[in-house]
């Protein structure tokens, strides 16, 4: 199931809609893929919101130590960490009510995903939000 969840329709919608991301494990490396993905979301005008304990600033915005730390809603909550350390956060992203899930490509954790879904979240696994959200304006 792993990425397939969501129809190609409800892909797009939640790529348009969601406008306030926590991007989970989000490094001020230019070089990293978490930095590349959240600089093309905030070009795309999203709220990107950093989570990382080891970080205090990215891209001119405030980095918070965990989801719980975050004010305000958060419509997604965008996952670059390893799968193992996957089942964690989804249950913080149940615990704050944000509406979506998404784990980059390589971030694969099924129990996790079916929690999330349970609880009413959409979730996309295994997938690349840059890439989908690309293909999504051809």
């Amino acid at each position: 199931m792993t990425g397939d969840a969501l129809s190609p329709e409800m892909l797009v919608a939640l790529l348009r809609d969601c406008r306030t991301i926590a991007v989970v494990g989000l490094s001020s490396n230019p070089a990293r893929p978490s930095y590349q993905v959240a600089a093309y979301m905030q070009q795309q005008g999203k709220v990107m919101i950093p989570v990382n304990p080891h970080e205090t600033m990215v891209l001119g915005e405030v980095a918070y130590p965990s989801l719980s730390a975050v004010l305000g809603q958060i419509d997604l909550v965008n996952i670059f960490r390893r799968s193992e350390e996957a089942g964690s956060i989804v249950d913080d992203a149940i615990r704050v009510k944000a509406k979506a899930l998404w784990l980059q490509e390589g971030v694969i954790d099924e129990a996790a995903a079916a929690r999330a879904r349970q609880a009413g979240l959409q979730v996309v696994m295994d997938r690349c939000w840059l890439k989908e959200h690309v293909r999504s304006l051809w």
